[in-house]
């Protein structure tokens, strides 16, 4: 990313709550036939299952590939880029102050690296089972893979799972800290509103780092 230290994420428990709140995630290969991306929903692992704790600093996230796509990134062979795209949205200078004309796009973004770690199938349709029930868990009336596990397993077979320790992470939140406060206060409350570039998770992010 841009270079910009004024907008710099550097504390891993920021980097895990953009994991947490944003689980569609863009997979980048760098393979020996040139870039490959494909887009699959991913969850930060809490702990470390030979061990049942995490340490505070690490970052851990697993996934599931569906196949031949693994074959496609040659996983496990090299570093992989993975791209957790927060809250973002254009911002318009009609509400900056007066003279200030420049528009621009806030964001939150965090790159992370690592080398995926190829899971056994029992691992993989655990993960599978984690995310269903990950999303599922809002839901009225929940569906689990435990309804048959048996054709679930089946179609288990058609995935592959993996596990990335991130060796490292670049990570932005631009979110106008650049302006002043009045005009931050304006930007929010426009996100907030009914308009054209309205965006209450935009909104909801500027107020959680800029508190009134």
């Amino acid at each position: 990313m841009r270079h910009t230290p004024q907008y710099l994420v550097t504390e891993p428990a920021e980097v895990k709550r953009l994991i947490r709140d944003n689980p569609w995630m863009t997979y980048v290969s760098p393979t020996s036939h040139g870039l490959v991306s494909s887009h699959y929903a991913t969850l930060l692992e809490e702990t470390d299952p030979s061990t049942g704790s995490g340490r505070d600093d690490e970052i851990v996230i697993v996934s599931h590939f569906g196949r031949p796509d693994e074959q496609a990134h040659e996983l496990g062979s090299h570093e992989v880029l993975v791209i957790v795209q927060g809250p973002h949205g254009y911002i318009t200078p009609n509400w900056y102050a007066e003279g200030d004309f420049v528009p621009t796009w806030n964001h939150v973004t965090a790159h992370l690296y690592g080398t995926p770690e190829i899971l056994s199938d029992d691992e993989n349709f655990a993960i599978l089972q984690r995310l269903v029930d990950h999303f599922e868990t809002r839901m009225p009336t929940p569906v689990s893979l435990d309804i048959d596990l048996a054709k679930a397993e089946r179609i288990a077979r058609g995935t592959v799972g993996l596990r990335i320790r991130v060796t490292r992470f670049d990570a932005r939140a631009k979110l106008s800290q650049n302006k002043d406060p009045e005009v931050r206060e304006a930007i929010m409350t426009a996100l907030e509103g009914t308009g054209p570039y309205s965006s209450a998770e935009l909104a909801a992010e500027m107020r959680r780092v800029h508190p009134a």
